[in-house]
Order: structure tokens, then C-alpha cells, then sequence
């Protein structure tokens, strides 16, 4: 990659966070939260867009922001109240936004006749042009490029003291070294100032040094801009906001001694060829201005994304080589205390010492490497909301979408993977779950449906809910569904649990016609698979009539997991800690036998399945007597408990997972492995889908037990 396509990137990442900060902002406003600093952030979010976008000549987008950002200004000089009906046009016009943005990174076209009517509704709103008209240029004066080759109208350049206006603004612009030597050009602010209205730009030639005293990296222009009376002031400051100090600028009212930033008089140039020429470094400056005007919506965007500190960009391989460096440091720190333990060292000896001191700063480290990795949930959810928009109007439904927990915290391997999931059950919440509005107000409900989707942390894990106030799953309908496409036996005896779990099933669908959402039986198996493969599981909660909810439950790294040790036949294998409510050796009185095979454990008053880990995978033929063995007392995600049988427990330990499935081969009941201190490897139990097979075998009884 080079060095333009590195810029260029940066831009379009900064685009990213840009928009999200926009759509952000947007639904703040439409939510009652119309504040200053609001509208602000909102409108410096756009800006920094056409900035970026203008230094690459992406023009469409910078024409369609421009209308957008004049819209925005109108509402944050008070001349637009930011009423709802105002606000789901500007919603409409950041989706709109995003395409251009996606189309200039080749990823996708813009929808011409869309864009085209956000643009008019944006002009009708603020009744005036969409685009104003720059001053033509003088005959005799140097005429600046034209606008296919610059991107911007021509500017009217004069020399010495042009004709002023009878009132107005006075803006002073003296470039230095340290502006173009962060990729700034004063041709792009100038054009900028153009368009907030009619504008008269000079070259002040008495600072101009003679020709034989320039300094070739020495920039000597000083700039005078003369701007009408109505253009606001804040307008004017924002051209600069992402330039800090490295372009000083003194800004006066005509009539008044108002310097808003003076800054001292450079040296000066006289020759109109350096003059051009300085104009056309456009070309290698103009590029990389867009990392620093994107770059520096990260201050004004405080409100919408709050930061902590500096922060630095670094490649992600490097830290995924940098965690598995820790990973491996685990496991020599591990094999180290193994070999230390089987030496007989005392644990007050000197060595023995040393080596816990060890084990603690490497599990100090491992933890602060794997918080590098560790990113909000907020990149996934900000994506949603115009997911919900667009389905929302192509089913003719009112939709809210409420989103919580936005800032909680999960591996970026996880998150990357969440996108998928989530999009699925949110496009099945709107199109299967909620009601048309007429069918909501007949059943005493809004108009509007709620979806609401929520990030929290649960036991060491992330849980993710999308619930709705819908109408729930229509049990008999989709049993029916899954009888006539031969998924179940017509007889089959199903609870409500085990009949909402039919629309996991490959193939099934409730739509009754094939749309652009829904009605192809993909979607759910697909939720549900992908779930699966991050060592999650998803749980339904309906209620008819009321609505449902899709719990998913995930770790929150795939790198590390905290396990018990356990021995079961000839194998060592790990528990999630996570998942083990806790440990005992039973009596003979709290084992009870159910069926010609099976038995449960009386626990406080209930009674749990009893499960033999080795038999469960098999690692032995007979089970165990369960007096003779540990029992680990563990909680699936949904609830349901059972009672595991090992040998014994060898220990409690952080260790490092490595993929099963991409090594050798998907195991049931196994989610991944590890490499123990003795150099064995060992196998990580998946505690769901032990206790699935298990109570899919004896679902009868032990239903009953349970």
C-alpha cells in the first residue's frame, strides 16, 4: 500500500466513526436531547466528511454534504427547530451520506433518484440553494483552476485593497510551514469560505519578499476574505476547526477590533508564478489534508465520543501476534511451575516465591494485552438503527429501536462476528414478531412497535437480548409449518420450548410469500450456527401475545478462559469456570436412581440429572460410582442445571484456548483445547451441549427430575 492509499484509508475509517457519531447524534435529537452541543457535534461530523471528501475530489459527496451541512446550520443558528418530521429527513439523508461514502470507497452505488429527494427536501427546508454560486474571476487577474480539475468554483483573486463591502466579516489567513506539513492547503479553506456565501479573496503583496529572498520550504501567503454580514461566525470558525494553530487566522466584523485568533505577519513573495504555483500544490498537499480534517472530529465530536486520552492506531496483527506471544509466555509460565512442583521445592523456598510472583505479573499482563483487543459493542449497534429504518419502511410498519449497553466491552474477535447474528434477529423481530400498526391498535397497543437491543455482562460472559412487544411465536402455526415440511413427526409430543426452537431448524419460515427480508427458510440456523462457532448459545423467551426475546450468550474472548482442571478415564479435561455452580462428593443418600439407567442428585431440596463426563464422551463404557468420584454442579445458559461426574479435580486454572475445529475436526460435546504446564493437551468441555445430548436422550424423565 502506498502512501496515498494509506491516506486514504485513514480517511475512510475516520468516515466510519464520522457516520456512527452523525446517526448518533441524529437519534439523540429525535429523542428529545436537542442541546447545543448536540447539534454541534452533528454538524461538525458532516463537515469533516465534505472536508476529507473534497481533498480527493469525490464531488458528488461533497455536493450532498454540502446541501446536508447547510441544512445543519440553519438548525443550529435557530433558523430550523429540530422538529421529528426534520430530523427523519436528516436521518434519511445520513443513510444517504454513507452510501456516497461506500460508493467512494468502491463498495457500492448511491441511489441518484434518492439522494436527488433528500437533496430537495433539505433545499425546501432551508429555502435556498443547494449549492451557491462562487464570484466569477476577473479577465485580467490569474484565474484559479477550473472546477472538473480542482473541484471547487473558480475564486475571484484581486491584489491590494479590493472594493469592501458596505458590512461584513474580515478574515486574515497567513499560512505557515507546520499547515502544509500536516497535508493542510489553503486552497481548500478558501474554497471553503466560498461557499458560505459571496466572497472577495486578495493576496496581500506588500508582505511579499523579493524573489531572490524566498526560502524554497518557506511559505510566505498571507490571504484577506471578505464574507457577507449573514454568514454566521460559527460557520466561518468551522472551516478551521481541524486545523488547530497551524493556520492562524484573525476574523473581525467590519467596524469593530474583534480579533478572534491574531497570529504574527509572516515574510513575504511577489511573483504571480509563485502565486500558481502554491495554488497547485494542491496536488501532493490536498490528500493527505483529508487524514487531518477527518482526523479531527474526534475533539469536536466529545459528546459522541467521549475520549480518555491519546490514542494511537496500530496494526491488528501486530497485537494478535502480540497475544499470542502472551499466550504461549502462559503456558511456559505453566509448565515452569509444573516442573517446579514435581522437583519437591518447598512453597517458602526462594524459588518456589519467585515463581508465584511470576505467575501473578504474567496473568497482570495477559489480562492487560487481552484489554487491548477489548472494544465496545457501540461499533456493531450503531450500524442498526438504519437496518431498522429501511425494513421498517419496506414492511409499512412504526418500529423504535432502543439500544442499551452500548459501551460494553467484548474481544474484537467477537465482535467482529456479532454483526451477522444480530442483523438476523432484528430483521425477524420486525417482519414476524411485531404487528402492522392497524393490528397493534385493534389489539390495545400503540402504533409503534418497540425492539429493543441490549449489551450486558453476565457471569463472565457478554449477553446480547433483542426482544419485542410483538405478538410472540404463534406455537401452533409454526408446528404445523414444521409437520408439512416433514421437520417433525405429526405425533411428536414437543414442549413450548422445544416447538419455539423449530425456527433454528435448516429450511423453516413462517412467511407465507418470498421478499427481499424473509420467506427463503434462511436466517435463524444461520443465527444459531454462527452462535454456536463463537462457544455461545441463544435462548428464546416467548410470551403470546406480548412479544419474545432472543438471549445469546457469548465468551468474551476467544483467547483465555479461566477452567477447572478435572480427570475423567484416562483423560485430563477442563471446565469453564464460568459455568460450575460448585463441587461436592455425594452420599449415598443424595444419589437417586430414575429409569433402568439413570439418576439424579438431590441438591437443597431438588433434584438435578446425573451425568458421567467419560461415559457422556466416550472416554469409558461404564459409568462411575458417583460416591467414589467429584461432582461438579454446573448452570447452562438457559437455566437448566446438571451434575457432572469426573475422577477427580486436578485444579482451578487460567488457560489458553486453541481452536479444536481448525486443528482437526468439530468434536460433540467438546468446544476447544489446551495445552497444559506438563505439555499435555487438554480438552475444554462445551457444558452446553452436554447437558443438550444428554436431556435429548432422556428428555422425558429427567424433565421431570429437573
Amino acid at each position: 500500500m502506498d502512501a496515498m492509499d494509506a491516506i486514504r484509508a485513514t480517511y475512510f475509517q475516520e468516515c466510519d466513526e464520522l457516520l456512527s457519531s452523525l446517526e448518533e447524534g441524529l437519534l439523540a435529537l429525535e429523542a428529545g436531547e436537542a442541546d447545543g452541543d448536540t447539534i454541534n457535534a452533528v454538524f461538525r461530523a458532516v463537515h469533516s466528511v465534505k472536508g476529507g471528501a473534497g481533498a480527493f475530489g469525490f464531488e458528488p459527496m461533497v455536493e450532498f454534504a454540502h446541501v446536508f451541512e447547510t441544512a445543519l446550520d440553519a438548525m443550529r443558528s435557530g433558523k430550523l427547530e429540530p422538529e421529528p418530521d426534520l430530523i427523519k429527513v436528516m436521518l434519511r439523508a445520513s443513510d444517504v451520506l454513507a452510501d456516497h461514502v461506500q460508493a467512494a470507497k468502491g463498495e457500492g452505488v448511491v441511489d441518484t433518484a434518492r439522494a436527488d429527494a433528500i437533496t430537495a427536501e433539505l433545499v425546501a427546508m432551508t429555502a435556498e440553494e443547494a449549492a451557491p454560486a462562487a464570484p466569477s474571476v476577473a479577465p485580467d487577474l490569474p484565474v484559479a483552476p477550473a472546477a472538473d480539475e480542482w473541484g471547487f468554483a473558480p475564486l475571484k483573486f484581486e491584489f491590494d485593497e479590493p472594493a469592501a463591502p458596505p458590512s461584513g466579516w474580515r478574515l486574515v489567513m497567513r499560512t505557515t510551514a507546520a499547515m502544509y506539513a500536516n497535508g493542510h492547503d489553503a486552497v481548500l479553506f478558501l474554497r471553503e469560505l466560498s461557499r458560505l456565501g459571496e466572497a472577495s479573496i486578495t493576496l496581500v503583496k506588500d508582505e511579499l519578499p523579493p524573489l531572490a529572498e524566498i526560502q524554497p520550504e518557506t511559505p510566505y501567503l498571507t490571504w484577506t476574505i471578505e464574507l457577507p454580514a449573514d454568514v454566521a461566525e460559527a460557520s466561518i470558525l468551522d472551516v478551521f476547526s481541524f486545523v488547530g494553530d497551524d493556520c492562524p487566522i484573525e476574523l473581525t466584523r467590519r467596524g469593530e477590533a474583534n480579533a478572534t485568533a491574531p497570529a504574527p505577519a509572516p515574510a513575504p513573495v511577489a511573483d504571480v508564478a509563485a502565486i500558481i504555483a502554491s495554488v497547485r500544490h494542491t496536488d501532493e498537499a490536498a490528500p493527505a489534508s483529508a487524514e487531518k480534517a477527518a482526523g479531527g472530529a474526534d475533539k469536536a465530536n466529545a459528546k459522541a465520543a467521549p475520549a480518555n486520552g491519546p490514542t494511537i492506531r496500530v496494526d491488528l496483527e501486530r497485537v494478535d501476534r502480540m497475544i499470542d506471544l502472551v499466550g504461549e509466555l502462559v503456558i511456559n509460565q505453566a509448565m515452569l511451575t509444573q516442573r517446579v512442583a514435581e522437583s519437591g521445592l518447598a512453597r517458602s523456598s526462594t524459588v518456589a516465591i519467585g515463581l508465584d510472583e511470576l505467575e501473578q505479573l504474567t496473568r497482570e499482563i495477559q489480562d492487560s494485552v487481552m484489554a487491548i483487543r477489548a472494544q465496545p459493542v457501540k461499533s456493531v449497534f450503531q450500524r442498526m438503527p438504519r437496518l431498522v429504518r429501511e425494513i421498517a419502511a419496506s414492511t409499512g410498519k412504526q418500529v423504535r429501536l432502543v439500544m442499551e449497553g452500548e459501551g460494553t466491552e467484548v474481544d474484537k474477535t467477537v465482535i467482529e462476528r456479532l454483526s451477522d447474528p444480530i442483523t438476523h434477529m432484528l430483521r425477524n423481530a420486525i417482519d414476524h414478531g411485531l404487528e402492522s400498526p392497524e393490528e397493534r391498535l385493534a389489539a390495545g397497543k400503540p402504533a409503534e412497535g418497540t425492539v429493543r437491543l441490549a449489551a450486558l455482562h453476565r457471569s463472565g460472559r457478554i449477553v446480547i437480548e433483542v426482544s419485542d412487544d410483538g405478538k410472540g411465536i404463534n406455537r401452533p402455526k409454526v408446528r404445523e409449518i414444521a409437520v408439512g415440511k416433514g421437520l417433525i413427526a405429526a405425533d411428536a409430543s414437543l414442549s413450548d420450548e422445544e416447538i419455539d426452537n423449530l425456527i433454528f431448524l435448516p429450511g423453516f419460515s413462517t412467511a407465507t410469500t418470498v421478499s427481499n427480508i424473509s420467506g427463503r427458510g434462511v436466517g435463524m440456523d444461520v443465527v444459531r450456527r454462527s452462535i454456536q462457532a463463537l462457544g455461545g448459545r441463544i435462548v428464546i423467551s416467548s410470551r403470546p401475545g406480548k412479544g419474545s426475546m432472543f438471549t445469546l450468550s457469548l465468551p468474551l474472548t476467544l483467547a483465555v478462559l479461566d477452567g477447572m482442571v478435572i480427570s475423567a478415564g484416562d483423560q485430563t479435561l477442563v471446565a469453564p469456570l464460568t459455568a460450575i455452580v460448585e463441587t461436592l462428593r455425594p452420599t449415598r443418600q443424595d444419589v437417586r436412581a430414575l429409569g433402568p439407567a439413570g439418576h439424579v442428585l438431590a441438591v437443597r431440596g431438588g433434584h438435578v440429572p446425573l451425568i458421567d463426563i467419560g461415559v457422556a464422551l466416550g472416554l469409558r463404557a461404564a459409568p462411575i460410582d458417583p460416591t467414589e468420584g467429584v461432582v461438579l454442579l454446573v448452570e447452562s445458559e438457559g437455566g437448566g442445571r446438571a451434575a457432572f461426574v469426573a475422577d477427580e479435580i486436578q485444579g482451578q486454572r487460567q488457560v489458553v484456548i486453541k481452536s479444536l475445529e481448525a486443528n482437526y475436526q468439530r468434536v460433540d460435546g467438546i468446544a476447544a483445547a489446551t495445552i497444559l504446564g506438563d505439555g499435555r493437551v487438554a480438552l475444554i468441555l462445551d457444558v452446553e451441549a452436554v447437558i443438550e445430548r444428554r436431556l435429548s436422550e432422556r428428555s422425558a424423565p429427567l424433565a421431570k427430575a429437573s
